[in-house]
C-alpha cells in the first residue's frame, strides 16, 4: 500500500514548561522556555508562513488559558490526578495559578491566538491538558478522560475543535477516550528498533543518538486505522542542541531530514517530522537555518507535484474519505 503521492507532515508538541516539570521542576528548563516565547515562536511561525507549511501544533490545554485560580483551595479540581511512580506530591503543585502576564512559561493563550491569525493556516491539535503520561500505568482511564475533556473544553472556548493528538513523551494510551472526544488521528511512535517501547530508555536514547550522528535515513510511514482512529506515526525528531547533543552539527539533522523527504517522495509514503519548539531554544539561528533548508526542499518538491504538504488532520481526513468510499463501493 502507498499514497497517490508522497506527503510531508510536520507536528509540534507545544507545551512550554509543562513538558519537563515532572522531572526537572519549574526551573530546570525555564530559561529555554523563555527563549521559546521571546525568540523561537515568532521566527518559527514566520518560517512556516514563508514556505506555506501547515503544521499541526499539538497544544497543551493549560497553555490555552490566560489565567487560572484554585477552586475551594484546590488547583484544577477537574483533573483526576495521575499516580506516576516518579512523581510525588500533587501534580499541580508548581502551577502558579496566576496569568500569562505574570507567569508566561505556564500560559500561552496569546500565542495560540497568533496561530489562529497566521497567514498560512496552522492546525491546532491537542497534547493533553497538563502533560500527564497517557501510556503509563499511573494514568487511569479517569485521569485520561479528565485531561482530554479539559483540553477540548478550553480549545472550544477559543473556537477550536481539535482533531489531532500527540501523546506526551509519545506514550500512547487510552485511544478509546480520544475517539469518544471526537479526535480523528494521533501521532504514533517512530517505527524503529529503539523506539516505541521495544528498548529500554538508555538503549533507546543511544540508538536515537546514533541515528542522528550517522544521518541515517529515517523511516517513512503510512497512516493506518487503530481503534477507529488514524495513526500517523512519527518518522523523525528534529533533535535539540542542548547538552551532549550540541556536539552534533545541525547539518547531520538536516541531512537526515532531507533523506526522509526524498524517500517519501520516491516511495509515495509520509515523512512525518516532529519536534518541540523548545528544541530550537539552543543555537536558535542554526536550528532555524536547518529547518529553512528542509522546508525549501519540501516546497520545491510540492511545486513539482512530487509531494503533498499536509497537516495531520488533513491527512487523516483524506484517509477516512478513502475508507468511506471503499466501504460505499
Amino acid at each position: 500500500m502507498s499514497l497517490r503521492r508522497g506527503a510531508f507532515v510536520l507536528s509540534l508538541d507545544f507545551e512550554l514548561i509543562w513538558g519537563t516539570m515532572d522531572r526537572h521542576g519549574p526551573e530546570g528548563f525555564r530559561a529555554a522556555c523563555e527563549r521559546e516565547r521571546s525568540q523561537v515562536f515568532g521566527s518559527l511561525l514566520a518560517l512556516l508562513e514563508e514556505f506555506a507549511i501547515p503544521a499541526t501544533w499539538c497544544v497543551l490545554g493549560h497553555l490555552m488559558l490566560d489565567s487560572c485560580a484554585p477552586v475551594n483551595g484546590r488547583k484544577h479540581p477537574e483533573i483526576v490526578r495521575p499516580t506516576h511512580a516518579w512523581h510525588r506530591g500533587d501534580w499541580f503543585a508548581n502551577d502558579p495559578c496566576t496569568d500569562e502576564e505574570h507567569d508566561p512559561v505556564f500560559y500561552g493563550r496569546s500565542l495560540v491566538e497568533r496561530l489562529l491569525d497566521a497567514r498560512v493556516e496552522q492546525e491546532i491539535g491537542c497534547h493533553g491538558f497538563s502533560h500527564v503520561i497517557f501510556g503509563d500505568r499511573g494514568c487511569s482511564r479517569e485521569t485520561a478522560a479528565s485531561e482530554i475533556r479539559a483540553c477540548v473544553d478550553v480549545a472550544r472556548a477559543l473556537g477550536i475543535t481539535p482533531r489531532s493528538f500527540a501523546f506526551p513523551r509519545n506514550r500512547v494510551g487510552h485511544l478509546d477516550v480520544l475517539r469518544e472526544q471526537g479526535f480523528s488521528c494521533f501521532r504514533g511512535p517512530e517505527p524503529t528498533w529503539h523506539m516505541g517501547g521495544r528498548a529500554a530508555g538508555g538503549v533507546s536514547r543511544a540508538g536515537h543518538l546514533a541515528d542522528v550522528v550517522s544521518a541515517r535515513t529515517p523511516p517513512v510511514v503510512l497512516p493506518r486505522q487503530v481503534q477507529g482512529l488514524i495513526d500517523i506515526p512519527a518518522s523523525m525528531l528534529y533533535f535539540p542542541m542542548h547538552g551532549v547533543r550540541r556536539r552534533i552539527p545541525v547539518s547531520r539533522r538536516v541531512s537526515r531530514a532531507l533523506k526522509g523527504v526524498d524517500r517519501a517522495a520516491r516511495e509515495h509514503c509520509v515523512m512525518h517530522l516532529w519536534f518541540h519548539p523548545t528544541n530550537l531554544a539552543d543555537e536558535t539561528e542554526a536550528m532555524l537555518g536547518g529547518l529553512r533548508t528542509v522546508f525549501s526542499d519540501v516546497a520545491r518538491r510540492r511545486e513539482r507535484a512530487e509531494l503533498d504538504v499536509l497537516s495531520m488532520g488533513e491527512l487523516a481526513a483524506r484517509e477516512l474519505a478513502v475508507d468511506d468510499a471503499a466501504a460505499a463501493g
